[in-house]
Formats: C-alpha cells, structure tokens, sequence
C-alpha cells in the first residue's frame, strides 16, 4: 500500500509556473483524498527555466526521492524533451545504482530516458502516467479508465491486466482556469487492433516515447543526445532486446508520416525488429496519422510474423492505462487483454 508519493520534475518545470497553479492544486487535493501524503522534491517547483538549466538539480531529485525511506512511490511531475541531460549527474560514481530499491516509478513521454536509466540498472518500473497530465486533469474527477489503473498501483503495487478503454478523449486545446470541470470531447473506442502476426505472445515489456527514443539515435534535436545516450550506454543492447515487447507511442507534436517513417527507419536499423517477441503501440493523440501509421509500421517492419497490435490506450492520448516494464507479459489480441505475472 502507498502512503508517501513524491513528486519529481526530471523534464519540464511547469509545475512551477503560476498559470499551473491551479492544476497544481487540484492534483494534491485528488492524491490526498486518496489518502496519500504527497512530497515535492527540492527542485520539483521551481520553475521552466531553472528545471531547464539544471540537470544536475534533476538528477539530485530522483536520487534523494530513491534514497528517502519515507516515500514508497515516485511520480513524474510531467514530461519534457531533454531528459537524457541527466546521465552523467545519476551514473558517475555509481550516484543513482547507490540508491536505487523496487519503489515504483511511474511517467511517461520524455520521461522514456528515466525508464531506460533505471532498466540498465535492473530496476522495474511503471510507464503511463503523470501527474500534471493524469492526476491533475480539469474535468470534476480523474478520467475514471485513467484513475482505475492509478488507484490499482497505489492500492497493490502493481497492474494485473490491461484492457481497452471504452472510449478515447480528444486533447484539450486549453489548460487555463476557465476549462476545470469542462468534460473533454469523447469518442467510442475500437479496441486493440492487431496489425499482423499471431494473436497471442508474450515477453517482458520496454519502450517508450519514439521520440525520445530517435534522440538517442539522431541529434536533429540535440547535437549531443547520440553522444551522452552512447557514453553511458543508455539503449539497451540487442541481446537485452531479445524476446522482450517493444512499446511505441508517439507524443503531442503529431509526428508527420515522413518523421514516424525516419524514426521506425533508426530502430530498423539497429535490429531491434528481428529479436523482439512483439510490438504494442500506443493510440496516437485525436488518432491523428493513425492509419499512415499502420500503414509505416507494417512496410518498415518488413516481416509479417512479427506480432504488431495497435490502438493501445498508453501514452499521449487519453485516457490512459499504465503498462508495467520488466515483468512478463502476455498479449491475447482475440481476448482483447494483455495480462502481467
């Protein structure tokens, strides 16, 4: 059972900023009226700027919430776009693997960098989710399908089985006060969709963000993520890949079909395709480019036996369930259910 969530912003800062005071609120009321004691960490509220021109602060964050034996879960503030900043402030000296234990650790989006990070140490955690982007949300409760899988990992300390969600939401286009306890646009959800291969398989699920993880393949967006991501061996190695299921999700930036093409194009080219069991992706945001796609992922996979199951309600779009990394996983697409040991 959860008593202590600390609350980390290993990305972005805008928890800090004022015209996120309210959402701020709103999602410390909702975990205390869980019953949880809620914890910012020392940095968590400081702001873009800072959070930005600090990794260091990041970094010092995630190994105090780790080190801290009053806080049983980790949670991330929100996702960002620089995360792997922090490698060399968590792996010199051992910093972050001197601390680390089994509390969960649950984000998403860029937070992708943190997930892998904790991986290579051998740690499981907990990917789809955060705080400003789940606990905090506008309408009068959490997105119940949402909060189901929240309050099953703060009751159990863990997730035993993912389900499609009835329906999906369409983005808010605005944040601001006028919007709390205005319902999102919702639209009813088709299930999973498998794109190809056998209905059922299994393995131990790692992934993320495909953003996040083309910047450790490509520096368009950083010139030294390749870098800092290959110094500190950041991307697991193909035979740690081997039987695992790859999971996809792309973000709020809607990648153009010529950009999802380059990215599915990197991890192609690194081999990732010929030695995983399966590939889970999640739903894209207002199901933007959802069919290209489809389309993509089946032309640059380019091996029809390789179960591909799409429409999974995990990352960027909503609502959202949480899949937990490093533990096995069975997937029964006629079943429409993934299931965890």
């Amino acid at each position: 059972m959860i008593k202590t969530i600390e609350i980390v912003s290993l990305s972005s800062g805008i928890i800090g900023e004022s015209l996120a005071a309210h959402e701020l609120k709103i999602g410390v009321e909702r975990l205390q009226a869980m019953g949880l004691t809620v914890k910012f960490s020392k940095h968590a509220l400081k702001g873009i700027d800072y959070i930005k021109e600090h990794p260091e602060s990041r970094a010092a964050d995630l190994i105090e919430a780790y080190a801290d034996p009053e806080v049983d879960m980790i949670l991330c503030a929100i996702g960002g776009d620089d995360t792997f900043r922090l490698l060399p402030y968590l792996f010199e000296d051992d910093r972050l693997k001197n601390v680390v234990n089994g509390k969960p650790f649950l984000g998403f989006s860029d937070t992708t960098m943190n997930h892998l990070m904790l991986h290579k140490l051998g740690i499981k955690t907990f990917y789809g989710q955060s705080f400003l982007a789940d606990i905090c949300e506008l309408e009068k409760e959490m997105l119940p399908y949402t909060g189901k899988f929240f309050k099953e990992l703060i009751t159990t300390g863990t997730i035993k089985e993912v389900r499609p969600s009835d329906v999906w939401y369409e983005e808010r286009t605005e944040f601001d006060e006028s919007q709390i306890g205005v319902p999102r646009v919702k639209h009813p959800n088709s299930g999973f969709e498998l794109l190809q291969g056998s209905v059922t398989f299994s393995g131990k699920i790692l992934g993320g963000c495909i953003e996040s993880i083309y910047d450790i393949f490509n520096n368009d967006r950083y010139s030294d993520s390749v870098d800092l991501c290959r110094k500190y061996e950041l991307f697991p190695a193909l035979d740690d890949w081997n039987g695992k299921i790859l999971l996809l999700e792309s973000s709020e930036e809607k990648p153009s079909p010529e950009m999802y093409e380059k990215m599915l194009l990197a991890l192609k080219e690194y081999g990732i395709f010929d030695v995983v069991s399966g590939v889970l992706v999640g739903k894209p945001m207002d199901e933007t480019y959802a069919d290209e796609y489809k389309k993509l992922l089946v032309k640059i996979i380019d091996s029809s036996e390789l179960p591909v199951l799409c429409n999974i309600n995990i990352g960027h779009a909503t609502p959202r369930c949480i899949i937990p990394f490093g533990i096995n996983a069975t997937v029964d697409a006629d079943n429409q259910i993934i299931t965890f040991e």
